[in-house]
């Protein structure tokens, strides 16, 4: 007899009041981290409140194999994300979906053009020549005359080391010019195409004119380097926009201690990204410092040695090669002698700016090309209709479980009411802090998963309350009822469940775009409805069996014993027994 009375005590009621505060705790975590991130409604996606989705497709390059690989799509969404973000978007998304899919999604209020035209096409990787380099913020203009003998002091230094450029640029043409220049007028003469003095530059007598012809082209673009405000987002973005790679530009970069900005001029592009052969970040084992190793193709191994072994006999700045990527210099190393097929690039790097360097160093040979597979535009006010429509459907289907639930359990409703409530600020909290978190947006098909999950917690609750009348139809009281019939139900939802979760992940995995919303959200949904009927639903429904309302057997309680079927008290009819003819055993009594 000691067996079943332990069995007993196993399934009795332990401390329900406990549950109830963990979930207690649990929401008002939840919803402080809710304020307290400054998200207090979950982040919508493009078809709710509007913007571009651009869907592009990854193809491998004519001749090259496996090109379409994790470590290459992500350095794609990489660039596109920087590219995006060139175009002064905020809350702009890029993320890859699937295998060789990346999803652009760009919120209302963008030019849509200028975003196609900005995400579908190759980004353009280039080492030119660094020619100026000043802090990011707009200078006053320096004069481009010829400097006379009675410049200030402080300009000397910065004197000598431009008429040593100038000298060098010069010297190839068979012009020297030993006249002291200003920093406009190096600029001038290192962006000459041709600078052998013409006739014009002549007088009538032979003699060489001393007095400088400004280049109209390089007088604009000292103006717009004067000019130019590297701390300002948009200033970056259209610095240089439109320039082909056989001319001059002028581009922004983050200084060394990557904090501030500088902004350069550069000369004509020496090579491009089509001339990296590899790039990888390595610790150098003599220094202990992390490097950037690149290797070059055969052609640019010609064009690198080349283009450093010119580099190398200039001074600062003028000794540096930039590394422009999309416009914007990504870094900008000074040579100090001929370089080929091998290059190291050494600084102040981090593990995670090597890399970072690196990847945009491999970016430029990246074997891969990108179609546009998809466009969809939604305007705001569509967008507002469609979240107007979903929330309205998921109001009456709301309502019409409410009234289900009160029409046929009356009393009972209120557990599953409650518990449809929690249920509901849960996920709302968490969509909410998914948002800023993982980027998670509430799309229309999402909407449409948390619609579908109001039947799928609803159908917990009704499984428990049937195995509990289940149990008080076999003649147990209310409280031993709920410890008798919770066992059972507890393994008929978690199947339910489990099979749910199954079929949100499989689809989740399997499909791209949109979907995966609608899959995410049953996933979510089915997870939190467990939590709910195991530390909420449960819980409280022992504490309701021990009041009298549910205990008694009211009529609007839900355990009204006509309406179950049964004859209140079942056990006391059972031990009523009427004398039949013949006398009773009293082994039997």
């Amino acid at each position: 007899m000691a067996a079943p009375k332990k069995g007993r005590r196993q399934s009795a009621p332990g401390k329900p009041g406990r549950s109830l505060v963990f979930i207690l705790i649990a929401l008002v975590a939840l919803t402080g981290g809710m304020f307290l991130s400054g998200h207090t409604t979950p982040r919508l996606g493009i078809d709710l409140a509007g913007g571009t989705s651009i869907t592009l497709e990854a193809k491998n390059e004519p001749g090259q194999k496996n090109a379409i690989n994790p470590a290459n799509m992500n350095t794609a969404v990489d660039i596109i994300n920087n590219r995006v973000n060139g175009l002064g978007v905020s809350e702009a998304e890029v993320q890859t979906q699937g295998d060789k899919n990346i999803i652009v999604n760009i919120p209302k209020g963008s030019n849509e053009k200028q975003a196609r035209e900005q995400v579908g096409t190759t980004a353009q990787l280039y080492f030119r020549p660094v020619i100026t380099q000043a802090p990011g913020q707009p200078t006053p203009e320096p004069s481009t005359s010829p400097s006379s003998g009675t410049d200030k002091e402080k300009d000397k230094d910065k004197d000598k080391a431009t008429d040593k450029a100038t000298d060098k640029a010069t010297d190839k043409a068979n012009s020297p010019n030993g006249t002291p220049t200003s920093q406009g007028r190096a600029v001038s003469e290192a962006l000459k195409a041709d600078p052998t003095p013409s006739a014009s530059d002549k007088d009538k007598d032979g003699k060489k004119d001393e007095t400088p012809k400004p280049d109209p082209a390089t007088a604009k673009l000292q103006e717009q380097f004067t000019k130019l405000d590297c701390t300002d987002k948009k200033a970056r973005a259209g610095a240089g926009r439109g320039i082909k790679p056989s001319e001059p530009t002028i581009a922004c970069g983050k200084s060394p201690d990557g904090k501030t900005w500088d902004k350069f001029i550069l000369a004509p592009a020496e090579l491009n990204g089509k001339d990296v052969d590899d790039a990888k970040a390595a610790i150098n084992q003599q220094s202990g410092g992390w490097v950037v190793n690149m290797e070059f193709t055969k052609d640019g191994s010609k064009k690198f040695s080349k283009t450093t072994t010119k580099l190398s006999q200039q001074q600062s700045p003028q000794n540096q090669f930039a590394i422009v990527l999309d416009g914007e210099v990504a870094s900008a190393p000074s040579v100090r002698t001929t370089l080929s097929s091998n290059a190291e690039i050494s600084g102040s790097f981090n593990q995670e700016s090597a890399k970072d360097l690196a990847n945009i160093l491999s970016y430029g040979a990246l074997p891969l090309t990108f179609h546009e597979q998809s466009v969809t535009t939604v305007s705001p006010a569509l967008g507002g209709e469609q979240l107007k429509a979903g929330l309205i459907a998921g109001a009456i289907g709301l309502a019409l479980v409410i009234i289900y639930l009160v029409a046929y359990y009356r009393g009972l409703s209120l557990i599953a009411i409650a518990s449809l409530l929690v249920s509901a600020a849960l996920t709302y909290t968490i969509m909410t802090l998914l948002g800023p978190t993982i980027k998670f947006a509430l799309n229309l098909p999402a909407v449409c998963g948390a619609i579908v999950a109001i039947g799928i917690t609803a159908d917990s609750f009704i499984v428990f309350f049937e195995r509990v009348r289940d149990e008080v139809r076999e003649g147990r009281t209310l409280r031993p009822a709920v410890e008798r019939g919770w066992p059972r139900a507890r393994r008929t939802i978690l199947v339910s469940d489990f099979v749910s979760f199954l079929a949100a992940a499989v689809l989740f995995v399997v499909t791209v775009g949109k979907v995966q919303g609608f899959a995410f959200t049953l996933g979510l949904t089915t997870l939190l409805d467990v939590v709910v009927v195991f530390f909420f639903t449960k819980p409280l429904m022992t504490l309701m069996a021990r009041k009298k309302f549910f205990a008694s057997g009211h009529k609007w309680s839900g355990f009204d014993p006509e309406r179950l079927g049964v004859k209140p008290p079942l056990r006391r009819s059972r031990r009523t027994t009427a004398p039949t003819a013949g006398p009773v055993d009293p082994k039997e009594a």
